[in-house]
């Protein structure tokens, strides 16, 4: 697992991660918005992510590869 981090703010579950692609994300609870911050610096927010996802994503051995398997085609998003 390569969470190196872990915050939460109210509803919103906060992760610094060590991946090849993935360095930061905040999950709400509440919405279910999933936003991501790329190694390149890039944000995407991803909608409707099941929190059930979100925790698999957090356990998952490598969470560059369930998130292009499991998240990044799978739920409408939009860059920031």
């Amino acid at each position: 697992m390569a969470i190196l981090k872990e915050e939460i703010k109210g509803t919103k579950i906060i992760n610094d991660i060590q991946s090849s692609n993935i360095k930061h994300t905040e999950y709400d609870t509440e919405t279910k918005s999933l936003e991501v911050i790329f190694n390149n610096d890039l944000k995407y927010i991803y909608e409707g992510v099941p929190h059930q996802v979100y925790t698999q994503f957090r356990m998952s051995e490598s969470q560059g590869k369930f998130f292009s398997t499991k998240i990044s085609k799978s739920y409408p998003y939009k860059k920031v």
